[in-house]
């Protein structure tokens, strides 16, 4: 059994025709085009609900095209686990898959399509809309509710590419983990870790991950963690300061999330202070935990939800800018 028929012979993921996709996005259309992927570039198309046939547009289902923009090896790799993982897992915090086409030398994903595109966007776009401090809980609870479901299958998988523009967004902000291109089996039995090359994006690798290239969950929390600074904060992975040279958001922000006086200093501003000072406290001790250098000391990814959801559960008690918190999380 070669790679191809391993993926898809078990799960019956639909398989479309090429000249079905090309109609469907308008031969790819550049007023099609929504994005980029991990190993492709992406666009909006529409197929019939019931014939699975494309569709004018905007009637029948709209959906996300994915098609492999590297035909190398590396590509291949990545768009076979794409459709490896991705056709094993069913959360509502994880981006559908619809199926697949592998016609010739085309190699194509097909999801549902999300309305808000992705975080990054939303986060950090100059004509953003505010995303409010409730918005942006429900979506930090989303994405870390996905990556739980990851981490407590049978076969823990690590996504190894935790990021803010793989975090989808549907119109009413729930959260899903998409782009599994880079994912990979977790440690299992008697092991530790796994290993491998440096892979994903810079300004998420957690340190461990960059000096030994070892992978564990905690990898991930590691990058979840930047996520949530991310969101925090408005600003990018690798900060551009003033000077005109390049950093690490994490690095810059620590002494900040330490300091509950300058807290404020690195909240995104869009947010003009209309936040509960409680919950911005108990949302910096998460982001301090995720990053922590050591691994073990992070949480785990059912931790975070649990401390996420105590966030926004505390909004019954908090008052804007009522000052410290009175209870804080994990001893911090």
């Amino acid at each position: 059994m070669n790679k191809e028929d391993e993926v898809f012979h078990p799960y019956r993921l639909h398989c479309f025709g090429y000249d079905v996709l090309k109609d469907a996005t308008n031969e790819f259309s550049g007023n099609n085009f929504i994005g980029e992927g991990g190993f492709g570039d992406v666009y909006k198309g529409w197929i019939s609900y019931r014939t699975m046939n494309a569709a004018k547009p905007n009637k029948g289902l709209a959906i996300a095209v994915k098609r492999l923009r590297d035909k190398g090896s590396q590509g291949q790799d990545e768009w076979l686990n794409e459709l490896r993982f991705l056709s094993k897992l069913n959360h509502p915090n994880i981006v559908k898959l619809i199926g697949y086409c592998s016609k010739n030398n085309h190699r194509i994903v097909v999801y549902e399509f999300l309305a808000k595109g992705n975080l990054e966007n939303q986060l950090l776009r100059e004509k953003r809309k505010e995303l409010s401090w409730r918005t942006r809980i429900k979506i930090a609870i989303g994405a870390a509710r996905g990556l739980d479901h990851l981490h407590s299958q049978y076969k823990p998988i690590i996504h190894r590419d935790v990021k803010a523009s793989n975090v989808l967004l549907t119109s009413h902000f729930d959260a899903k983990i998409s782009d599994f291109g880079l994912a990979k089996f977790g440690p299992q039995g008697d092991q530790s870790h796994v290993s491998s090359r440096v892979l994903g994006t810079r300004g998420y690798f957690a340190p461990e991950y960059i000096t030994s290239g070892h992978l564990t969950l905690k990898t991930d929390v590691y990058s979840f963690g930047v996520v949530l600074l991310e969101i925090f904060t408005g600003s990018r992975a690798m900060r551009k300061h003033s000077n005109g040279t390049v950093g690490n958001l994490a690095q810059w922000a620590e002494p900040y999330l330490r300091d509950r006086v300058k807290l404020h200093h690195v909240m995104d501003r869009k947010l003009k202070r209309n936040f509960p000072t409680q919950e911005a406290h108990q949302f910096a001790e998460i982001i301090l935990r995720c990053l922590h250098l050591d691994p073990k000391s992070r949480p785990t990814m059912a931790e975070v939800v649990a401390r996420l959801e105590e966030v926004q559960s505390a909004s019954n008690h908090d008052q804007p800018n009522s000052g410290i918190s009175t209870h804080p999380i994990w001893g911090l």
